[in-house]
């Protein structure tokens, strides 16, 4: 199967989407950007890569269990919406293997020798019970507050510390010291995993989970679908980088295109009627206007302050040491929108702190936050010519619930109730979308580039793509 890869390297996260050679789109990744951008391109590479087989799975497996002795049609069914959970669980714990035997590194570089024992007893302790309560992120009907591997290893390790460093005699914050540097040091690797290994394991999870009279029914064909898809090959015939980062990306100046550019004509693809499209990212915002073929026709980009912006988002999360994947949902409890003075990155810690510190409610003041960033938005939409017929919202923000209602609101009171505002969920990728329609473009004219580099550093970090990146909240 041949298909092309469009990338879009962001401050905050790094996207890729996989195309076939038609169009139709076969698989898309995520993952935190990280402090190593190449890093981060090859495991979002590697995961729209797994989204790809499960592409797969999804059509070849329910034939195979339609045709398997024994197997009732419920038992299928549950069979193919597990092997995908499990998948990530493997993933994970693999992860967590990674961070402990990091962490304990960390203790032999850092700590005095007699001190080791009791640190490593300890992590030890901590990294069990993770792995122990590590399923309850994946059972069926769990609810997890974020995807990415650094999330979920923070929540399962910090559930468990403080506890067993007590019990123990260790330094809580010590301990807490180490896993901050131990997991910065795995975002910055790449571990293969060899993705034919993972899935097995994946599907004998899953048949492990099913009824005992329908394992022999099920297993044999499940394991021997996963195999032949694991062995399926995908040649990728192009490639195209955009994003905040994409100069930093190993592809030649023609194989990098504008984020302007991509964002508009990916979200064109995504909603043909889009004429207005509104980017925030991590460090910047868009307003981008689209002719009908997805051409851009003008556009208007923040300053070089970060105001308004995801990172500024970020940092009201580390004020409150909360998760960024937790503000929006918090701000929804608000019971009034507070008026915020400033958006500056730089002040909005203090304003924070002192509202707080006058006894006002941190939802009523996060409301405030949210609102001030969405009118900095709307200036920019103004400048770049308004807000026409279908207007498209795209990039990390347009997953915070309380800046879409937010945005909602404004468009309805500057430009009336009769605009259709686009807000898909995988709106973040409208960006790598742009980025694999002009590397499909590229290919069909002849003048696609697939250089030794980026083939050299995806098969030396990867394994070729019948892998994945262990660490990853790899989400098929």
């Amino acid at each position: 199967m041949k298909c092309v890869i469009g990338i879009d390297l962001g401050s905050t996260t790094t996207k890729a989407v996989m195309l076939d050679l038609d169009g139709v789109m076969l698989g898309q990744g995520i993952t935190n950007s990280r402090s190593n951008y190449e890093v981060a391109s090859v495991v979002a590479r590697q995961e729209a890569h797994t989204a790809a087989r499960f592409r797969l799975l999804k059509e070849e497996l329910p034939r195979a269990l339609k045709n398997a002795n024994q197997v009732s049609a419920a038992t299928a069914g549950l069979a193919e919406q597990r092997l995908p959970e499990a998948f990530r669980l493997e993933l994970y714990l693999a992860g967590l293997q990674q961070l402990e035997d990091t962490l304990l590194k960390q203790f032999e570089f850092g700590l005095p020798p007699t001190m080791v024992p009791a640190f490593a007893a300890a992590a030890k302790d901590i990294m069990a019970a993770a792995r122990e309560d590590a399923p309850t992120f994946f059972l069926e009907g769990a609810s997890r507050k974020s995807d990415f591997f650094r999330d979920l290893a923070n929540e399962g390790f910090g559930r468990h510390a403080e506890r067993v460093c007590g019990r123990k005699g260790v330094p809580f914050e010590r301990m807490l010291g180490a896993f901050d540097r131990a997991i910065l040091d795995v975002e910055k690797r790449v571990t293969p995993v060899d993705f034919g290994d993972m899935l097995q394991a994946a599907a004998a999870r899953v048949v492990a989970s099913l009824p005992p009279d329908q394992r022999a029914g099920v297993g044999p064909a499940l394991l021997e679908t996963v195999a032949a898809v694991a062995a399926m090959e995908i040649e990728e015939v192009a490639f195209v980088g955009t994003g905040y980062g994409r100069q930093t990306l190993p592809f030649p100046k023609e194989a990098v295109r504008s984020e302007i550019l991509c964002h508009g004509r990916g979200a064109h693809k995504a909603f043909p009627g889009t004429r207005t499209v509104l980017d925030i990212g991590g460090q910047d915002t868009k307003a981008i206007q689209v002719d009908e073929r997805g051409v851009v026709t003008s556009f208007q980009m923040n300053d070089r302050c970060a105001a308004g912006c995801g990172r500024y988002l970020g940092y009201i999360a580390d004020e409150l040491n909360i998760g960024l994947h937790e503000l929006g949902p918090l701000a929804l409890g608000a019971q009034k929108v507070t008026k915020v003075n400033s958006t500056c990155t730089v002040f909005a810690g203090a304003e924070l702190r002192e509202r707080l510190a006058l006894g006002e409610r941190r939802e009523d003041i996060l409301a405030g936050l949210h609102r001030a960033i969405m009118l900095r938005a709307m200036a920019l939409l103004a400048r770049s010519g308004g807000v026409k017929e279908q207007f498209t919202f795209t990039g990390g923000v347009c997953k915070n619930p309380m800046a879409t209602r937010v945005l909602k609101q404004l468009v309805v009171e500057h430009y009336g109730d009769n605009i259709q505002l686009n807000i898909h969920p995988d709106s973040i990728y409208m960006g790598a979308l742009g980025a694999a329609l002009f590397a499909l473009d590229d290919q069909r004219a002849g003048r696609s580039v697939v250089p030794g580099a980026i083939r050299d550093l995806y098969k030396t970090s990867a394994q070729g793509p019948a892998a994945v990146q262990a660490q990853a909240g790899s989400a098929p």
